[in-house]
């Protein structure tokens, strides 16, 4: 039996604290930035679901988690883990995620938050770029032949600027978009989930998200920033 074929969990992460964070997390982003959400109707207001979003810039995370009508339990790299950030992304129940491997620790908190129908967010790239979703990694897929939880491509502009750096903010006032897609089903597969399979999902949620972005960007006549001067990487 493999660390995702565990017998299920009965209760989830905690999502109280997360409540209170939000609300206070909502305000400060919504009075800095021009924030603008469509397609909430495409998350499922119950049940487990499993969010993946194109990444461009630092705050993709923070303005999805504060403006979704759903606590939203996030994988988050581990460097982002330092100092008081650190303090509160765990009190808020976010995943610590060390990329670059497969990790245990990671996995089976991001299944606790599936089975016990909570929604998790997973940036498939696995870092931040230029937002075409070029490259992608299986965690989300494998996750999905796991659990059977929708997959919602959600496309977020506006987070950095064109030119900027991958930590940098958008100037205040400027409009960020979060815009949810139609989800897609894939039936859960019980154990072996063989390589192949794993590869063909991952490409099908690679394209959906991919296209949903493109669609996304031209219906709402927006560019994507561009890579970064300096790319992220897993070790930093």
């Amino acid at each position: 039996m493999s660390v995702a074929d565990a017998a299920p969990v009965r209760a989830g992460l905690p999502e109280w604290p997360h409540r209170f964070f939000r609300s206070f997390l909502r305000r400060r982003v919504v009075r800095r930035w021009d924030v603008h959400v469509r397609g909430v109707g495409h998350v499922p207001q119950d049940g487990p679901v499993i969010l993946v979003s194109n990444h461009v810039g630092w705050l993709d995370g923070p303005v999805t988690v504060a403006t979704s009508e759903r606590v939203v339990h996030a994988l988050v790299k581990h460097e982002s883990f330092a100092g008081w950030p650190g303090r509160l992304l765990r009190a808020s129940a976010q995943i610590e995620l060390h990329r670059g491997r497969t990790d245990a620790a990671a996995l089976r908190k991001a299944l606790r938050v599936l089975r016990a129908g909570q929604v998790l967010l997973v940036y498939p790239e696995g870092k931040r770029g230029d937002g075409l979703v070029q490259e992608t990694y299986g965690g989300a897929a494998y996750l999905a032949l796991v659990t059977g939880a929708p997959v919602v491509p959600v496309a977020v502009l506006g987070t950095r600027e064109p030119g900027a750096e991958i930590e940098s903010k958008p100037a205040p006032g400027q409009r960020i978009d979060v815009v949810y897609g139609t989800p897609i089903t894939i039936p859960a597969m019980p154990w072996p989930r063989d390589a192949f399979t794993v590869a063909a999902e991952r490409e099908r949620i690679a394209d959906v998200l991919r296209v949903h972005v493109e669609t996304t960007t031209q219906n709402l006549k927006r560019d994507l920033p561009g890579a970064p001067p300096k790319q992220d990487s897993f070790d930093e």
